[in-house]
């Protein structure tokens, strides 16, 4: 048996610190434990270890897909300089998101299967990050009637279910930037003229 390459002793003391300043700073209402990694889904991810989340502000973490917890996990990665390719050794979690999302995309991916060989219409899922992308693979690997594959970049990566034989379809374009809401950046509030405020007609 292979000896894990980040332990809580070796790597514990540097999530540590780096989530006492962050939570701090930002005033999150926060706890978290660093624990040895969970192996119930071997083949999606092995953590060696995780760090588990709660406190009052724990549903912030979770919101619009655990935006946030995500954010501060890809963080931490990069303030710890742990490479892309160690990236599934580490864990940020909260209320077991991880394992109920894990079940959200098998039931997805299989939905969107049925749609495909009953339809013969590919199907797009919205954009994913690459461990959610392994687990709709996975889930469809053994499916002859059709394939999946990922499609798209960066940040708008997603995957593409295909009826068995049909080529691929070029990427769409990803989506413009949203506009900014509220004041302008620059600070200066609305522009005056000798009419008063400049509206709209």
């Amino acid at each position: 048996m292979n000896e894990p390459k980040y332990t809580v002793t070796s790597i514990g003391p540097g999530i540590d610190a780096f989530l006492k300043q962050l939570l701090g700073d930002a005033g999150f209402d926060l706890t978290y434990e660093i624990v040895p990694g969970d192996s119930s889904n071997p083949e999606i991810e092995n953590p060696e270890v995780m760090v588990k989340f709660g406190g009052r502000d724990v549903d912030l973490l979770l919101s619009n897909r655990a935006e946030l917890l995500l954010a501060i996990e890809h963080v931490a990665m990069e303030v710890l300089r742990v490479s892309r390719d160690d990236h599934s050794r580490l864990s940020f979690d909260a209320h077991d998101y991880r394992l109920l999302r894990i079940e959200e995309l098998r039931v997805s991916a299989g939905a969107a299967a049925e749609k495909v060989i009953r339809t013969g219409v590919p199907f797009r899922f919205n954009p994913m990050n690459s461990r959610e992308r392994r687990v709709v693979h996975l889930a469809l690997r053994n499916e002859t009637a059709l394939r999946s594959e990922s499609s798209g970049q960066g940040n708008f990566r997603h995957v593409v279910i295909y009826p068995a034989g049909m080529e691929s379809l070029p990427d769409l374009p990803p989506p413009p930037p949203r506009r900014p809401s509220g004041p302008p950046r620059d600070g200066r509030g609305p522009r005056f003229d000798r009419g008063g405020p400049r509206r709209r007609p």
